[in-house]
């Protein structure tokens, strides 16, 4: 578990930093990459979930 949230926090890290230069440079490229590591932190998210639930039921 302690590795999932290692890359939860890696991958909001890779989301912030695109989406920041999106917004304040306009850069297009950096944007197309923010939305990707949004739809990787959501898939990691949701595996958290999971992974969370079961430790929390033993």
């Amino acid at each position: 578990m302690k590795t999932l949230v290692e890359k939860i926090a890696a991958q909001y890290e890779v989301y912030a930093t695109n989406a920041a230069l999106q917004v304040e440079k306009g850069n297009k490229a950096a944007g197309t990459r923010a939305r990707k590591a949004a739809l990787e932190l959501s898939k990691l998210l949701k595996e958290f979930r999971a992974v969370s639930v079961e430790e929390a039921k033993k």
